[in-house]
C-alpha cells in the first residue's frame, strides 16, 4: 500500500481494514478514517467481494426426488438451498420468512399445484424467478407453463449439466424453455376424441385399464417395467387433467364413461 492509511479502532480492526483493501487490490493514498466510516468501508467491500450465491427454494412431495435434487445441488458452490416444501401451500408459507431468487417448482402437488403456485407467486413476488418441474416434457404444459409466467421448464429425468444451465441462465434473467418435439411424435390419444378432449396421453390412457382392472401402482410399474414414482406421477396427472379428487371419483369417472 503506497503512502499511509490510518483508522481509529485497535490494531485488529485496522488489520481487517487493510486485508479487505488487500484482497481488492485497493491502494488509499493519506487516508484518516474514523472507526464508523472503517466499519462502513468494510461492510461494503465484503458485499463486493464475497461471491453471490443463487438463493433456491425447491418445492416438490416426492422426499427420494428432493432429497436427490438437494445433494446435487449443495455441490454447487454458488448455489444456496434456503428450504424445502412438500406442497403448494408450504411454497406461499416459506415466502414470508425467505426471500429466494428462484423456486424449483413441481407442478403436481397436494394442496395447491404448481401452476396455481405460480400463479400467486407471480401475482406477490413479481421479481422471484421461477422454474417448472415435471415429469413430462409436453408441448401444452410448457405453454402452459409460459403463459403463467414462469421463467424456465426443466424434466425430472433430465441431465445435472441441464439442470444447473437452465438455473444459471434463468437466474442471469434469460427465459429457459428447452423443449423439442420429437419429429412426427404425439404425446396424445389421436384415435379417441374424448381422451384427447382432456389431453390424456397414451401412457395415462394406458394406466387407466389397469386402474379399471384395480391394479395397484407397484402392480403397474412392474407390468410397465416403471418407477413406483412415476406411475404415481401419471395417476397425479390423471386426477389433475380430469379434476378429480380421489381414487373414488376416478373409478367413477371410468365407469361412467366405459373407458
Amino acid at each position: 500500500m503506497s503512502a499511509f492509511f490510518h483508522c481509529c479502532g485497535g490494531i485488529d480492526f485496522h488489520a481487517q481494514v487493510i486485508q479487505c483493501l488487500q484482497r481488492i487490490q485497493y491502494k488509499p493514498v493519506g487516508i484518516f478514517l474514523t472507526k464508523p466510516q472503517c466499519l462502513a468501508l468494510l461492510i461494503i467491500i465484503k458485499m463486493e467481494t464475497t461471491p453471490e450465491k443463487l438463493a433456491v427454494i425447491i418445492a416438490d412431495d416426492h422426499t427420494l426426488f428432493i432429497n436427490g435434487l438437494c445433494m446435487l445441488l449443495q455441490t454447487e458452490p454458488d448455489i444456496e438451498i434456503l428450504d424445502i416444501a412438500a406442497n403448494g401451500r408450504e411454497v406461499l408459507s416459506l415466502l414470508a420468512s425467505h426471500t429466494p431468487d428462484l423456486i424449483l417448482l413441481d407442478i403436481n402437488m397436494p394442496g395447491l399445484n404448481g401452476f396455481e403456485v405460480l400463479k400467486r407467486v407471480k401475482s406477490l413476488y413479481p421479481k422471484i424467478k421461477v422454474v417448472m418441474l415435471s415429469t413430462y416434457n409436453e408441448e401444452h404444459l410448457i405453454e402452459k407453463a409460459k403463459a403463467g409466467g414462469a421463467n424456465g421448464y426443466i424434466v425430472k429425468n433430465a441431465e445435472k449439466s441441464e439442470l444447473l444451465q437452465v438455473l444459471r441462465l434463468v437466474w442471469q434473467g434469460q427465459s429457459c424453455f428447452p423443449y423439442k418435439q420429437p419429429a412426427g411424435y404425439s404425446a396424445f390419444d389421436e384415435s379417441d376424441p374424448f381422451l384427447k378432449q382432456f389431453q390424456l396421453t397414451k401412457r395415462e390412457t394406458e394406466l387407466l385399464q389397469f386402474i379399471k382392472q384395480d391394479f395397484t401402482n407397484q402392480q403397474m410399474a412392474n407390468h410397465l417395467n416403471l418407477s413406483i414414482y412415476t406411475v404415481e406421477t401419471h395417476r397425479k396427472n390423471i386426477m389433475q387433467k380430469l379434476n378429480l379428487k380421489n381414487p373414488v371419483e376416478l373409478t367413477k369417472f371410468i365407469l361412467q364413461y366405459n373407458l
